[in-house]
């Protein structure tokens, strides 16, 4: 779980809502309130569906975010979550405590988990057979 996570709140324009997500390069952003309430995602898919109809310097991340969006606990499994991806073909979940978000789940932190699992390291060389 990533548990320093970028957030955007509602009425943020679209155009702030590219901005990071290029500059922190992923794929989607959850849409909080300013307790730290999660209210929502707002995704590349979002906004590719947006593009072709709308003004994105003008137009609110509450104007085209997914407001249903599945929830886990802290304490959920990483087992559960993990057929939660294979099942819904998902790209994240957002980890709630008490309404606030506390973390996120994203397929890179379960290919972290899955390396650490394998006791894999970042560029270590590969071994060969002699």
């Amino acid at each position: 779980m990533t548990t320093e996570v970028v957030t955007v709140l509602e009425e943020m324009l679209l155009t702030d809502v590219v901005r990071l997500l290029l500059k922190w390069r992923v794929s989607g952003l959850p849409v909080v309130d300013e307790r730290g309430e999660l209210k929502g995602l707002v995704t590349e898919h979002d906004l590719v569906n947006f593009i072709v109809s709308g003004n994105a310097a003008v137009t609110r991340v509450s104007e085209v975010m997914t407001r249903d969006v599945k929830t886990y606990t802290p304490e959920t499994s990483f087992i559960d979550i993990v057929n939660d991806f294979m099942i819904h073909r998902v790209r994240r979940i957002p980890i709630v405590e008490s309404g606030r978000l506390v973390g996120i789940v994203s397929r890179r932190d379960i290919i972290r988990e899955m390396a650490r699992t394998y006791d894999l390291i970042v560029g270590k060389k590969e071994e060969t057979a002699p």
